[in-house]
């Protein structure tokens, strides 16, 4: 059980980030070659989506949802 725990904290806290950074990069390298296009535009999307992944703080008076 904790073994399970330990892995889930570490793909979420280090493996996510590293693989949305590496999208937005590689994005960026071949948007720089080639130009805007359809491959670098989902390459974007997916940092973005993978950036969001992370909970979202549970605040102790929050009015709207």
């Amino acid at each position: 059980m904790i073994p399970n725990l330990i892995r889930r904290f570490v793909i979420m806290a280090v493996a996510v980030p590293l693989a949305a950074a590496g999208a937005r990069k590689l994005s960026d390298t071949l948007e720089k070659r080639r130009g805007a296009n359809r491959a670098t535009r989902l390459l974007r999307q997916g940092a973005d989506t993978l950036s969001g992944l992370r909970p979202k703080k549970k605040r102790r008076f929050a009015f709207s949802r």
